[in-house]
């Protein structure tokens, strides 16, 4: 199995770098977007300064058919923030009360033509054999969750 996954995601937003920071860093709008599709947030810590605390379970809704109702649990730690440019932080996948797959995302605002160029870079650092599906839907899952962060800019 990949011990060495790297995903990296680009979007350009059209709007501002400190609107698209703010729901970064700010957890009631996290519990918005995070996760794939189909999925709610009913448990979201998101403490966004230097060894702030994550924590989010997620929950697979009706429109995920027979995963629907099963927890998605995830816990991590923030590394650097750089308002309103950069922010760094760890992330476990949880099993059974284990990690099973932990990894380190850097997201990057940057200014460009009055829009926001925000690259997610995303490096698996452990993966257990469990984490299987995890690691399968991780590119799937992460261009869904941010399409829905899109979707937030938008409608806001």
């Amino acid at each position: 199995m990949e011990q060495n996954k790297e995903l990296t995601l680009t979007r350009v937003f059209d709007a501002p770098r400190e609107t698209v920071w703010k729901y970064w860093a700010d957890a009631s709008l996290i519990q918005k977007w995070w996760g794939p599709n189909g999925v709610t947030n009913p448990t979201c810590v998101w403490d966004a300064k230097p060894q702030g605390k994550i924590h989010i379970v997620m929950l697979a809704g009706k429109k995920l058919g027979p995963l629907a109702g099963q927890e998605w649990p995830m816990t991590g730690e923030f590394e650097e923030l750089q308002e309103p440019e950069k922010l760094v932080f760890t992330a476990n996948a949880i099993m059974n009360g284990k990690p099973i797959l932990q990894h380190r995302t850097t997201v990057t605002l940057k200014e460009e033509n009055n829009k926001t160029k925000m690259t997610v870079h995303i490096v698996v650092t452990m993966i257990t054999p469990e984490a299987a599906g995890a690691l399968k839907g991780m590119d799937m899952g992460w261009n869904q969750q941010l399409d829905k962060l899109g979707e937030c800019l938008v409608n806001k």
